[in-house]
C-alpha cells in the first residue's frame, strides 16, 4: 500500500467521501476552556488549519471562539470535535451533534467522531449500542450537518460489527499511535478498509520526549523527539494531532516536513518497549473508567 506523504501544514489527505483534511491537526485535549480560544487563534495564526476537540473535553466553547478571533473564514478552517460516551442511542446522538455545533458556534462540523466504544464488558448489548449511535451520525451527515464522520478508539472487532448495519462505513479512525505504543495491526486494519488512522497522544503524552533511543534518533536529522514522533506518523500515513501551550513549540511542531524517517530508524522505533501508553484498550475500558479520561 502506498503512503501519501504530504509537504506542508495544509496539504491534505483525502477522506473516502472526497473531503480533504488538513495534514497535521492543532490538539485540545486537556486544555482549559478559558485559555482555548488564545492558543486556538495562536495555532491558526501561525498556519494550522484543522484544530481537534471533543464535547469531552469542555472546550468547545473555546474553539469557537478561537476561530472567530482568527478573522480565517470559516470554510478554511477544519473542525473535528466528538460525541461523548453518555450520548449514545440515536436521539441522544442527535441531540448532541446540535449541542457541540451551539457550543462551538458554527453551523456545520467538518469532521464528528463517536469518541470511544460501547464495549462488551460494559453491556452485553454493545453492538446494537453502537449501530444505533451510528445511525444518528449517519442522519446528522445526511441532512449536511457534518461533512464527515468516523469513530475513535474503535478496534477490528467493533468496526468489523458497525459494518453489518452502517449504510455509511467510517471514514476516520482516531486512535492512539506513538513510539513504544503503535498498535500497527489496528493502524493496517483501518487504512485496508480506508479509514483515515488520526493520531491521539502522538507525543506518548510527553513521556516519550525523554528517552534516550528516540533522542539518539532525533538527533540524526537535527530534530527534537517531538518532532521525530510527529514525523513518525505521517510516514506511516497517519494524521497527527499534536497538542502544545507554547507558540514555540507549536510552530516547531509543523516543521516536520523538511525530513523522511529512515527504514532503520522507523524499525528501531517499532521495537521499542511500551512507553507513555494511556492504560487500557477500548475493551478494558467501559465507560465508568473513562470519567476524566478523553
Amino acid at each position: 500500500m502506498s503512503i501519501y506523504l504530504p509537504t506542508s501544514l495544509t496539504d491534505c489527505y483525502t477522506l473516502s467521501n472526497g473531503v480533504k483534511i488538513p495534514a497535521i491537526g492543532y490538539g485540545t485535549w486537556q486544555t482549559p476552556n478559558d485559555v482555548t480560544a488564545d492558543l486556538v487563534k495562536t495555532a491558526i495564526d501561525l498556519g494550522y488549519r484543522h484544530v481537534d476537540t471533543a464535547w469531552g473535553y469542555a472546550n468547545e466553547i473555546g474553539v469557537g471562539d478561537g476561530i472567530r478571533a482568527s478573522g480565517v473564514k470559516r470554510e478554511d478552517i477544519f473542525v473535528t470535535t466528538k460525541h461523548w460516551v453518555t450520548f449514545r442511542g440515536y436521539q441522544k446522538t442527535v441531540e448532541a451533534v446540535d449541542e457541540s455545533l451551539k457550543n462551538l458556534g458554527l453551523d456545520y462540523i467538518d469532521l464528528y467522531l463517536v469518541h470511544w466504544p460501547c464495549v462488551e464488558l460494559s453491556n452485553p448489548a454493545w453492538a446494537e449500542i453502537n449501530a444505533d449511535t451510528w445511525r444518528g451520525f449517519e442522519a446528522m451527515y445526511k441532512a449536511g450537518k457534518l461533512r464527515a464522520i468516523g469513530v475513535s478508539n474503535y478496534e477490528e472487532k467493533q468496526i468489523e460489527a458497525l459494518a453489518k448495519t452502517a449504510e455509511i462505513m467510517p471514514m476516520v479512525n482516531q486512535l492512539e499511535f506513538h513510539p513504544g505504543y503503535m498498535q500497527l495491526d489496528n493502524i493496517r486494519y483501518n487504512q485496508k478498509k480506508g479509514i483515515l488512522v488520526e493520531a491521539w497522544s502522538p507525543l506518548g503524552s510527553g513521556t516519550v520526549l525523554k528517552d534516550e533511543t528516540l533522542a539518539k534518533i532525533a538527533a540524526k536529522y537535527n530534530k527534537s523527539v517531538a518532532q521525530l514522533c510527529i514525523r513518525l506518523s505521517l510516514d506511516y500515513g497517519i494524521l497527527p494531532l499534536p497538542k502544545s501551550t507554547n507558540a514555540e513549540r507549536i510552530t516547531q511542531n509543523a516543521e516536520v516536513f523538511d525530513f523522511e524517517i529512515s527504514a532503520e530508524d522507523r524499525a528501531a522505533i517499532e521495537a521499542m518497549p511500551q512507553l507513555g501508553y494511556s492504560g487500557f484498550t477500548p475493551e478494558e475500558a467501559p465507560a465508568d473508567k473513562l470519567a476524566g479520561l478523553c
